[in-house]
């Protein structure tokens, strides 16, 4: 498996200390650094001051959201990218959610799946050197009624940019299969993924004639290190607040993938109740619901044995691409975290 991880490059405020992070993440052998944009900074300008800061390292946009950018302007960045960094750069789309798309942007979220295709197919024809002629249902492209003509980009992609899609949804996670390069997800239980995830996956590679080989299956969790039983369970305690806003908080009262991706992974009910108990602000009763085995199930948190066996149940389940979120209180304890975790991942290549 390739290591990974993914930072909000605002962060906790520290632009240096995060920048001192991928330095150093790069010298550790991690493979990929993901940028996240969310509802703070914007990822396309860090990613070019860190590929003036790494040689190797590839960078990836994750995710640049769908309603912020024309199709043109997300080929424009992407190319740029590219080729500033020597065709370094991953392209990672990701439709986000009602509340930052029209809460924050002020646009309509209303159809990503339509809107998500058709920027796709858009921006492959850019990455294509072609004249831009498009008519779709989101987006007609020059605008009828007008004087304008089909235009090229005058910047050319000099190398291949692989795009990814972040896809919860069965819907999404079909297009995802369909039309791009590698999956960013989330959420993710091996046990659970067959049926969850990569049926469908595996439906939209099948439309676009190819096999799983085909796709770069990249998914995340938080990795941390307990040195004995009672550390573990402090740990899980931690972390089921940061659960229950998930399943509760994130995207709107009726619309949140990362609450149905636990449901349709066996706990449907908890998960429900949770974003009940969240919306009508009982935020420790819905903490309380979170179980630790929803914790450990979606997370690499452990003693070193249990990270090690669980990384080797993700390698068996199809994932090809580990994304670490490194856990520790300082930029040294982090990068420590996450220099055992890329250890771990090596030594579970390396094992039958």
């Amino acid at each position: 498996m390739r290591t990974a991880t993914t930072i909000e490059a605002s962060g906790d405020g520290n632009w240096t200390q995060q920048a001192d992070f991928v330095v150093e993440a790069e010298k550790l052998g991690l493979d990929v650094c993901w940028v996240a944009e969310a509802w703070g900074s914007d990822a396309p300008s860090a990613l070019g001051y860190y590929a003036a800061l790494t040689d190797r390292m590839l960078l990836g946009s994750g995710v640049m959201q769908l309603g912020t950018r024309t199709p043109a302007a997300v080929a424009q960045t992407a190319i740029t990218l590219s080729n500033l960094s020597g065709g370094r750069f991953l392209l990672g789309l990701g439709a986000s959610g009602p509340q930052v798309i029209e809460g924050l942007h002020g646009v309509p979220f209303a159809r990503p799946l339509r809107r998500m295709r058709e920027t796709v197919e858009i921006v492959r024809q850019l990455f294509d050197g072609g004249k831009l002629s498009y008519s779709g249902a989101e987006f007609t492209i020059p605008r009828p009624g007008g004087e304008a003509v089909p235009m090229r980009l005058s910047a050319r992609a000099e190398h291949t940019i692989p795009l990814y899609l972040a896809a919860l949804s069965p819907a999404m996670l079909r297009l995802t299969g369909e039309a791009a390069d590698g999956w960013l997800g989330t959420s993710f239980v091996p046990e659970g993924a067959d049926d969850a995830y990569f049926a469908h996956l595996d439906d939209g590679l099948a439309r676009s004639g190819r096999t799983r080989t085909a796709l770069d299956v990249c998914q995340g969790a938080e990795v941390a290190f307990a040195p004995d039983e009672d550390a573990l369970a402090a740990m899980i305690a931690g972390r089921k607040k940061e659960l229950a806003f998930s399943l509760g908080g994130m995207g709107s009262s009726s619309t949140n993938f990362y609450n149905n991706a636990y449901s349709r992974q066996g706990w449907a009910e908890v998960a429900a109740e949770v974003r009940e108990r969240w919306q009508a602000g009982d935020r420790d009763g819905a903490t309380a619901l979170v179980t630790d085995e929803m914790v450990l199930g979606t997370t690499l948190i452990g003693t070193e044995t249990m990270v090690r066996e669980r990384l080797r149940v993700w390698r068996a389940a199809g994932v090809d691409t580990v994304r670490l979120y490194p856990a520790g209180e300082n930029l040294e304890a982090r990068l420590a975290t996450l220099a055992r975790a890329i250890e771990l991942v090596r030594d579970t290549d390396g094992a039958p």
